[in-house]
């Protein structure tokens, strides 16, 4: 029995499950709209969204999310179940006012943000980019309830509803997108973007609803609450703070890239975007799911007088990121233009955009690590109540990536590369910084154990990188054709033959984490435990 301070592998598994379907779903709505509308219109789309997306990050699945469980698990384990359950009351009713304030603000003010966010788009972009930003902002009060259940629901160890909720996100758009634009216009010309900016917003309902069942269930019912002089809520706002920057470094640091990228042309807006959605099926698969599992944990260890197990558990949990991403990120660098090229390339998304798209990839992938353990070591300062720490660090970030990016794109004229390898040398770099400050806090992270998972890990990615060039250089010539069916067999069967050669090589150089993962197959399929 799970009693709250134990990883809950089962529940890994479905978080991975629920998350790459969503990703999966994410990645279907992107191809689906570029080959559509083409890179240029959906840059456009992609500004107007930008600051919604952001201040998503920002407030509810980065600061508010995180603040809120810390804060709920510790207050089950101190005051029980009631007590906890008035404190989400009372931070439901104070976030629907809340966010609805920032919706209107955003309206109001959607004009000068956009010129902010995109000094290179011509007057005519700009019309169009603030009516898009207007339709979308109310985007940011349903995220933020839906993070919040989502939060209630994780902190009950109720996974599979909250992980789910995304896709419901991804299907709303999708459809509503889809069909609003065709109502508005059955070309899907321009103004077509406008159903694309309602769908987002059916998305963002379906994605709050789809959880309201399971919340039902699990004993809750809202009633306002607007006694917001309560030292729970007190200590939400105040892990807040800092948290609005630092649980969202790396979302700030794309917002500076779009920022940078409007003077390459919308299009290089579409091109990040794009390379950055692929990078975060790892991401979201793997780093998320071990992140949402582990946070509930260490924040009742934490609130616990025996803190002996929040340094191995969480060092455990780091090890268990890397052997999943690192894999992940050789993958993404050998295979980045045959992947974009299958996903992407259709309708008006050309073999150029495809190449363009395939470079900026190969730069994310380098810090594909550092982003997973990020969402992994991040929060759990402020389970230990050093919220200052994590946006110490993310100010140093910010600033320098602003530096990096006008280095690499006006110096040495990178354009959006430079813009991609900015971000993954700085999300290193926050990696570094904040593993550096956790050690001493957390008495122990096995840092031996991290680098020597980190040592190995890398070595058994070496037959990634072998497999994928083979797999690149001399399977195609082997297809029938070169027609879609045949790359995906190209594509899925070089893939196959990475992760397999990736496997055998963990199990002979007899990493943990492989026999970990293995256990938890043979759970799955009922097998008597190895010994």
């Amino acid at each position: 029995m799970n009693d709250g301070k134990r990883l809950n592998t089962k529940a890994s598994g479905i978080i991975a499950a629920a998350i790459m379907l969503s990703r999966v779903l994410g990645l279907v709505r992107e191809v689906l709209f570029n080959a559509i509308f083409g890179t240029a219109a959906m840059g456009l789309f992609l500004i107007a969204f930008r600051l919604p997306n952001l201040l998503r990050d920002l407030f509810a699945e980065g600061a508010l999310s995180t603040a809120f469980i810390t804060v709920f698990s510790q207050k089950i384990e101190k005051e029980g179940e009631d007590s906890a359950w008035a404190l989400a009351s009372k931070m439901l009713t104070l976030a629907a006012l809340f966010m609805s304030l920032v919706s209107l603000l955003g309206i109001v003010f959607a004009e000068p943000l956009v010129h902010l966010l995109a000094p290179g788009f011509e007057a005519a972009d700009v019309g169009f980019t603030i009516l898009l930003t207007r339709i979308m902002y109310p985007f940011i009060l349903l995220v933020s309830l839906a993070a919040l259940v989502m939060g209630l629901l994780n902190s009950r160890q109720i996974f599979t509803a909250p992980a789910l909720a995304s896709s419901f996100f991804n299907i709303g758009s999708i459809l509503g997108g889809v069909v609003c634009g065709w109502i508005i216009d059955p070309r899907f010309g321009r103004e077509a973007l406008i159903g694309l900016a309602i769908g987002t917003l059916v998305g963002g309902f379906l994605q709050l609803a789809i959880q309201i069942p399971s919340l039902r269930k699990a004993g809750y019912r809202f009633v306002a609450d607007f006694h917001w002089n309560d030292s729970g809520i007190q200590k939400i706002l105040t892990l807040m703070v800092p948290s609005v920057i630092a649980a969202s470094a790396v979302q700030i640091n794309v917002l500076v890239n779009s920022r940078f990228a409007s003077y390459a042309g919308a299009e290089a807006v579409t091109w990040l975007n794009s390379a950055f959605r692929l990078m975060q099926l790892p991401i979201g698969v793997f780093g998320v799911a071990v992140a949402t599992i582990t946070l509930p944990v260490i924040s009742r260890i934490a609130a616990d007088t025996d803190t002996s197990r929040f340094g191995p558990t969480l060092g455990r949990a780091m090890r268990l990121a890397v052997f999943l991403t690192l894999p992940s990120a050789v993958g993404l660098w050998f295979m980045a233009a045959p992947v974009i090229g299958l996903v992407y390339e259709h309708g008006h998304f050309t073999s150029q955009d495809t190449l363009q798209t395939a470079l900026a990839l190969q730069f994310y992938a380098i810090g594909l690590v550092a982003y997973s353990c990020i969402k992994v070591l991040s929060p759990a300062f402020y389970a230990i109540n050093r919220k200052w720490t994590p946006m110490l660090v993310s100010f140093g970030s910010v600033a320098l990536n602003i530096a990096l990016n006008n280095y690499f794109m006006f110096h040495l004229g990178m354009g959006h590369t430079g813009l991609a390898l900015s971000t993954t040398i700085c999300a290193t770099l926050n990696f570094a910084a904040l593993y550096l400050l956790m050690r001493p806090a957390a008495q122990t992270l096995d840092s031996l154990k991290f680098f020597a998972t980190l040592a190995r890990c890398a070595i058994a990615a070496v037959p990634i990188a072998l497999v994928c060039i083979a797999g690149n250089s001399y399977l195609p010539g082997l297809l029938p054709s070169e027609s879609f069916p045949w790359r995906v067999v190209s594509v899925l069967a070089t893939i196959s033959l990475a992760v397999a050669a990736y496997l055998l090589t963990c199990l002979i150089l007899r990493l943990d984490e492989t026999h970990f993962l293995l256990e938890i197959l043979r759970r799955k399929l009922g097998k008597p435990r190895t010994r």
